[in-house]
């Protein structure tokens, strides 16, 4: 075999990546098909296959193509997507290599949209529970965006007219296109930043295309109006319109005239309101009078306004009874007392010694003590016998201790 004729592999797909790139309707394709094995590496580069019933492709779409996709591909998603054929000659491989992607039936944008509100939904953004109350007579409004906007004309009528009372804070905001969503972010910082000290804060902006409205589905603004603290008004487009920020608020508005005849009460509402309670407290006092007034007539007619001294002396006479009934009782508890008193006298002479003396007995002491039994003297003791009238010394001279009773018998 002539040498000439021999090539390496590198040379043969280096020189089949020559003919390919020098194709021209392969240097610009656009191909339909259903997206496979997707894989969203961390570098920012997205690797897939690209296929139909009959063949496949595989695909690259390197990451600054990748970031200017407004969806987030994924498995089985049919897509028409745009790029150039060509080879990889490390391993020999011909690839497409992607430039842009459209989903095939369904816009990109709609895509996003539900891609980002399913995200934020599983995220907990969209719980009612979360959500804040409006205040109901708000001193000061802060409104984030255009301030060349019908809708802010809008809005500063309609609070003008219904609530007077309140001060409008305007911060000037984009409210289309990519540098719109940073703008507005700024603007909800600002109120929650207490410069203001802001009760609400209404954001939004007029209708238009889906386009037009994008700013307000960033994901971005989405988490800091869940982030406000002060509660959030959501007013973008028409009534028909939904966007992110919709879902998010504490409010939706479907135009940002209602927001504003969301955002106060009526101040004409209020003053009906006012009169209607003024009629009512009118009308409650007057009743409460005339029953005041006839509770003093009927007082006034009694015979204690009419004759203060037959009270008086109606008194004196319960007065007099009851001094009269105060000495009977004292009497009787008198009397009850001095009988007691008399009772518990004699029973105490009955038990007097001297009594007991009276009777013929005496007491015989020896020492100053008195003598219970024979069985404590012994013939020569000395006693001292008490009599009633008198005492007499005495020797003993014979103990004895028959029973005194039966005479010793």
């Amino acid at each position: 075999m002539p040498e000439r004729n021999v090539i390496t592999v590198s040379a043969l797909n280096k020189y089949i990546k020559q003919i390919i790139d020098a194709e021209d309707i392969l240097g610009s394709v656009w191909v339909r098909g259903e997206l496979s094995n997707f894989t969203h590496h961390r570098s920012g580069h997205m690797y897939m296959t690209l296929k139909d019933e009959g063949s496949l492709i595989k695909t690259v779409m390197f990451k600054s193509s990748a970031d200017k996709l407004k969806f987030e591909p994924q498995s089985g998603m049919k897509v028409v997507v745009h790029g150039r054929v060509s080879v990889f000659e490390r391993d020999g491989q011909y690839q497409l290599y992607i430039d842009d992607m459209i989903p095939d039936g369904f816009g990109a944008l709609n895509i996003a949209y539900e891609q980002l509100k399913e995200e934020l939904r599983l995220a907990g953004l969209f719980d009612e529970a979360k959500k804040k109350k409006l205040p109901r007579l708000p001193q000061k409004i802060g409104i984030v965006t255009s301030p060349t906007g019908a809708a802010i004309r809008d809005m500063i009528n309609i609070l003008g007219r219904r609530y007077p009372l309140a001060e409008i804070i305007l911060y000037p905001a984009l409210v289309q296109g990519e540098d719109a969503p940073p703008t507005i972010i700024r603007g909800l910082e600002y109120f929650n930043s207490g410069a203001e000290d802001v009760d609400v804060i209404i954001i939004g902006r007029g209708g238009g295309s889906i386009e037009d409205l994008w700013a307000f589905n960033s994901k971005e603004l989405a988490y800091a109006i869940a982030a406000s603290e002060t509660p959030v008004i959501s007013a973008v487009g028409h009534e028909t319109d939904f966007t992110i920020a919709d879902f998010v608020a504490d409010l939706r508005a479907p135009t940002p005239s209602a927001a504003a005849e969301l955002a106060v009460p009526n101040s004409a509402d209020m003053l009906a309101w006012f009169d209607t309670c003024g009629k009512r407290m009118e009308a409650a006092m007057g009743k409460r009078v005339e029953l005041c007034r006839g509770r003093l007539d009927e007082l006034k007619s009694r015979r204690c306004m009419q004759s203060p001294m037959f009270q008086v002396d109606q008194r004196r006479m319960n007065l007099d009874y009851t001094v009269k009934a105060l000495a009977s009782a004292m009497k009787l508890r008198a009397e009850r007392a001095r009988k007691h008193l008399s009772e518990a006298a004699a029973a105490l002479s009955a038990m007097s010694p001297l009594n007991v003396l009276a009777r013929g007995y005496s007491i015989p002491e020896r020492d100053g003590k008195p003598v219970r039994s024979a069985k404590e003297l012994s013939p020569g003791d000395m006693l001292t016998v008490l009599l009633k009238d008198g005492r007499a010394d005495c020797r003993v001279e014979n103990t004895s201790l028959k029973d005194m009773i039966t005479g010793g018998k």
